[in-house]
This record gives C-alpha cells, sequence and structure tokens, in this order.
C-alpha cells in the first residue's frame, strides 16, 4: 500500500510538472512604469540638486520605453541641455545602466567603443535608470554641468530624495 502510495504521489508530482513545464508564456505581461508625478518629481529634484552646485542644467525622465515623461530646464541653462538630458535618460533606460559605467566601458573595450554608433545613443555620464525594486521602470538624464560626473552627482542625488516611493 505504501509503495503503491509513493508511486501515485511521484505520478501526479511528474504529470503536474510535465503540466507546468508546458503551459506557454502568458500573451499578456504586467509591467512596473514611471508614473507622471514620479517623472516630475525627479527631473525637478535634478535640477534643483545641480542648481544647489551652481550647475545650470535641464533634466529629462523617460518611462522604461525611452518615452520622455517629464523635462525641466534651469533658468540659464543652454539649448544644447535639452538634448543631452533626452538622450543620456534614453540611453539609460535602453540599456538599463548609467551612462557614466557605459562610457568608460566603451573606453576599455573597443568592441563596446562601437555604441557610440546606435543612433540616439549618448555615451556621456548624466544617465541613470530608474529602479523599482530590481526592474528598471524609466531613468533620468541629466545634461549640463562641467562634466558628466557632475551630471550624474545630481541625477543620483534626485534618486536618493525619492527612493521612498520606488517601492
Amino acid at each position: 500500500m505504501q509503495s503503491t502510495l509513493r508511486f501515485g504521489s511521484l505520478a501526479l508530482l511528474l504529470a503536474a510538472s510535465f503540466a507546468q513545464a508546458q503551459t506557454p508564456a502568458p500573451a499578456v505581461r504586467n509591467e512596473k512604469n514611471i508614473s507622471l508625478t514620479l517623472a516630475n518629481q525627479i527631473a525637478a529634484e535634478a535640477v534643483a540638486a545641480c542648481t544647489a552646485n551652481g550647475y545650470n542644467v535641464a533634466a529629462t525622465v523617460v518611462d522604461r520605453a525611452g518615452t520622455v515623461r517629464a523635462v525641466q530646464r534651469a533658468d540659464n541653462a543652454g539649448p544644447h541641455t535639452l538634448a543631452s538630458s533626452e538622450r543620456k535618460a534614453w540611453t539609460s533606460a535602453s540599456a538599463k545602466g548609467p551612462t557614466q559605467a557605459m562610457m568608460e566601458g566603451a573606453q576599455k573595450n573597443p568592441g563596446a567603443a562601437n555604441l557610440v554608433y546606435l543612433p540616439g545613443f549618448l555615451l556621456l555620464g548624466g544617465g541613470v535608470p530608474v529602479k523599482s525594486g530590481n526592474e528598471v521602470i524609466g531613468a533620468v538624464g541629466v545634461g549640463g554641468a562641467p562634466g558628466g560626473h557632475l551630471d550624474e552627482q545630481c541625477a543620483n542625488a534626485a534618486l536618493e530624495k525619492v527612493k521612498g516611493l520606488l517601492g
């Protein structure tokens, strides 16, 4: 009787495992994404962080697909800061990593150096992914400080201010 029960349990377990392995991936996915309210808050915090250090910048926040959700440009920020902040945010969201690290990687690795030829990629510091847990839900790009590492500091300062909202 015990061997019959064990065999029956094993058969059920194998049948359940086989059925689960045959289940197709869901046709509809649930994904987290950045809200307009959060995007506006991150952009404002990034500009404020740079302004406090005397840098006139623009900050752009994109969603997980790289679509612009919010833009803020400090008084006296140059017109080029808009394009650079948007490209940094898009690059960061697309690659799901900080653009400063990508730039440094491209400088050290000849294969990665070809990333500069991808349309829209901007390998300058200042783009940082926005994460909820381990999931990238968007990115922030900052342009206009005298160095990409300073743009990145402002982006990270903004994310630090809103970390409690990221779940």
